[in-house]
């Protein structure tokens, strides 16, 4: 037994946090361990916290410790009132050089920053892709002062970020680390991929701030561990549109904090922040071949929920009681396959090709950005228009040069999937066509924003839709839906 247990086991008036391995141990008084759980609590915590600490805390009789989450443990330290604590950690690394925003920030943004202020350095702030997220997160680190770890979705976002910070903080490009896609470099201000933050929760003490980028991606099970596991409260999530079709968006308000900020495409186009747009649905119809394929298709698959007694009201639905049990039940498999032929039919028809060659003309001096939901459109519309695409088959070089020569003008034109639609640097471009898409409003908003960087001229969002098809409902949706 070491000098530091030894004071412990004869200090009856402090309780120690410490970490052990992946949580966060509470060792109390030594006096007290003989206690039976609800007494034990009770002394820690007083009567009325005694029931939450007894969820947040599970006993280990061989270490003689309480172990939680370190989620948790700012309110378990909070909860200690009648105690001394002793945390044996630092709980707010600091950074080893002063920061300042050398940016100045947009009203907008100094509002969020308040806001985030004033909740306690919590919480998320919603703004429309284009409107300076980063610059944001960047006003947030000045504030606190602390060492920070940006979480980000895509290896291309760590660089983004790197290059932004160093340009708003005034500092040297290598003095933002990296730690994803090969890099392993940690530093006092360091970007990571939430894939690297789940495997390595070990480096998640070394912060005293958390910045999610894209946060909407932080509820999924695999990456929730992320904030479950860092101790620090202080935390900042930044999302065009944190909503989840899965509703588990609500998580947000336990993992990072409350929504203490948002401001809409709209609200910034009209204050000359973003450009100003125009959306325009444009409905084509399918050949009489296909409308009656895609009537028999349908009459399948509405056939099966109705005799199955099945209704779908969410994705998770469909997901369960027909995409699940396609596997084991071959009527299910004919559902499946006949929503999948229908939707096929609606989001691929092929007048849509015209219309886009209307537009590609009308455009013609214009960089035009178009996306499908299906790749093997991405490769028609390619070929048709013997055009560039990127999908995610596309190797990252030659996705970069693509990009760039998209950025310099030298191609006009550029055609994708769902890829491209965030954690990428796209060229401001004045007009997206969406061919076809799905119901979220997440993939809306986000494909709204490619055009919204501020410019002189109007940008346009075109909607090619499928007319008397689920298609038209699909579009209305992911206008409306939040």
């Amino acid at each position: 037994m070491d000098e530091s247990q030894e004071h412990l086991q004869h200090d009856d008036t402090t309780v120690r946090i410490e970490w052990r391995g992946r949580d966060i141990a509470l060792v109390p008084p030594a006096t007290l361990w003989p206690l039976d759980d609800a007494a034990l609590y009770r002394a820690l915590f007083g009567s009325a916290a005694a029931g939450l600490a007894s969820a947040l805390l599970q006993r280990d009789m061989r270490a003689r410790i309480l172990r939680a989450r370190p989620l948790d443990f700012p309110w378990l330290k909070a909860a200690l009132t009648d105690w001394d604590v002793a945390v044996a950690f630092d709980e707010r690394p600091a950074l080893p050089w002063p920061v300042q925003v050398t940016l100045a920030p947009r009203p907008y943004q100094d509002d969020a920053l308040t806001a985030w202020r004033a909740e306690g350095c919590r919480g998320v702030v919603v703004l429309p892709t284009g409107s300076g997220k980063t610059l944001v997160g960047a006003l947030a680190i000045a504030e606190v002062e602390l060492a920070t770890l940006v979480v980000v979705p895509t290896i291309d976002l760590l660089r983004q970020w790197q290059r932004a910070l160093a340009e708003s903080l005034g500092r040297a490009q290598e003095d933002i680390g990296v730690y994803g896609g090969g890099a392993h470099d940690v530093r006092p201000i360091t970007i990571i991929t939430y894939e690297s933050a789940a495997l390595h929760p070990e480096l998640l003490r070394r912060f005293g701030l958390l910045i999610f980028d894209e946060c909407h991606h932080l509820p999924a099970q695999t990456y929730r561990q992320i904030a479950e596991g860092a101790a620090t409260p202080l935390r900042l999530g930044l999302s065009a549109t944190p909503e989840r079709a899965d509703d588990e968006h609500r998580a947000l308000d336990r993992l990072i904090g409350p929504e203490v900020y948002r401001r809409a495409p709209e609200e910034l186009s009209a204050a000359r922040y973003l450009a100003s747009y125009d959306e325009q649905q444009l409905i084509v119809a399918l050949s009489p071949e296909d409308a009656a394929r895609y009537e028999q298709a349908r009459a399948t698959y509405r056939g099966y929920l109705r005799q199955r007694h099945i209704l779908i009201n969410s994705p998770a639905d469909f997901q369960r009681k027909v995409l699940w049990a396609s596997a084991r039940d071959p009527e299910a498999r004919a559902a499946m396959l006949a929503w999948r032929e229908a939707r096929s039919l609606a989001m691929n028809a092929p007048a849509k090709f015209a219309l886009l060659e209307e537009i590609f003309a009308r455009h013609a001096a214009e960089r035009v950005l178009v996306f499908s939901e299906y790749n093997t459109l991405v490769e028609q519309v390619s070929q048709r228009f013997c055009i560039p695409q990127i999908t995610h088959k596309t190797a990252t070089e030659e996705r970069r040069l693509i990009l760039e020569r998209f950025r310099e003008g030298r191609y006009r034109r550029l055609v994708t999937g769902r890829v491209l639609n965030e954690g990428v640097d796209i060229p401001d471009c004045g007009v997206a066509i969406i061919v076809s898409g799905s119901a979220t409003r997440r993939e809306y908003i986000q494909r709204l924003g490619r055009v919204l960087r501020p410019k002189e001229t109007r940008a346009t969002l075109y909607e090619l839709v499928t007319g008397d098809t689920t298609e038209e409902h699909i579009s209305d949706r992911r206008r409306t839906r939040i």
